[in-house]
């Protein structure tokens, strides 16, 4: 018997991508999927994909998960707290959500509203010391999305006083996949193909996220809905704060002992579909020729490393397991 896993919020597509990677996981077992409408369903009725692993959901309940070693919890913003509190001190979890990624009680109020459930472990182990906090933490937040595309972009150029922190400019196209899987018409198939709309502009929950794992100071930050099932690109630029400074060369340094965090070859740049499957973020840097303004592209699949993958490489560390044991750094073609 390997490590006793369990997912709460299995039916959504980041619980699916979470089943998938614990299935072909070397060391983990998965006890237990649970679901809200879905109760009493195979998990193959809602993800066909999974044919083969013969598992039915459970009601979202504490009783389904307190068995487990770990619990995963793939549930909408604001429902992790009160699920999370029931389970025993002595589980691990890792939340995929919201609830506790903030420190801010007040960027959590005006972003999500209703009270603030309190801060865990950031769950982004690429960032300066955090792989050893992740290791020692029974809860950890994973990150969001866009997050995670814009903090590995820019932490690293901030921290070295590459770039300046107050004037941040971030563009990112996400796929659909992103906004879950409840029925939205704006996300009909007719709606979105052949279109590309901003969203929540100025607006979106994870500039508080960014900020507060990058030290970013001013973010304008625009996401973008692009007619593709998953992915994220993110075009991060920033005012240089010293002259000279090569920020490729920044992000390698940063990055060389991250296996999962791939920074380009010196003229070849990010794309969607090379990420897609994998729990790696492709990175590539330069100056505007015209603005001198630093470019950072990222791209990830943003229920890789933006949910699941992310997910799975922060329990790893929880377990003491190696820290990409069932991910891969490589995407899927054509």
């Amino acid at each position: 018997m390997g490590i006793g896993i369990a997912v709460a919020g299995a039916s959504g597509y980041a619980g699916g991508e979470l089943l998938r990677l614990i299935a072909g996981h070397p060391d983990l077992d998965l006890v237990a999927a649970t679901a809200r409408s879905a109760a009493g369903a195979p998990v193959s009725a809602v993800h066909p994909q999974l044919t083969g692993l013969d598992l039915a959901f459970r009601p979202t309940e504490p009783a389904a998960l307190t068995g487990a070693d770990l619990v995963f919890l793939a549930l909408p913003h604001g429902e992790s707290a009160a699920l999370a509190a029931a389970l025993p001190a002595a589980t691990r979890v890792v939340d995929l959500g919201a609830d506790h990624r903030l420190t801010d009680p007040a960027a959590w109020e005006r972003y999500y509203g209703g009270p603030h459930a309190g801060a865990w472990t950031y769950g982004l182990p690429e960032l300066p010391g955090q792989r050893a906090r992740i290791a020692a933490a029974d809860r950890v937040a994973a990150t969001g999305c866009y997050a995670a595309a814009t903090i590995l972009a820019l932490a690293p150029l901030i921290a070295a006083g590459t770039v300046a922190p107050d004037d941040v400019v971030v563009v990112a196209a996400s796929g659909t996949s992103g906004a879950g899987r409840a029925a939205k018409p704006h996300l009909l198939g007719s709606e979105v193909m052949g279109d590309l709309t901003p969203y929540k502009v100025g607006a979106h929950q994870h500039v508080p996220e960014i900020k507060q794992a990058t030290g970013a100071t001013s973010l304008s930050f625009t996401p973008v809905l692009a007619p593709m099932p998953r992915g994220i690109l993110a075009t991060v630029t920033a005012r240089p704060a010293r002259a000279g400074a090569d920020p490729r060369a920044v992000l390698a340094d940063a990055y060389a002992d991250s296996p999962l965090v791939r920074v380009l070859p010196a003229g070849a740049w990010p794309h969607t579909a090379a990420t897609l499957g994998s729990a790696a973020c492709h990175l590539q840097a330069t100056l505007d020729g015209d603005s001198g303004r630093v470019i950072v592209a990222s791209a990830l699949d943003n229920l890789g490393k933006g949910a699941a993958g992310q997910a799975v490489q922060c329990a790893n560390l929880m377990l003491g397991l190696p820290e990409t044991a069932g991910l891969t750094p490589f995407g899927v073609a054509p």
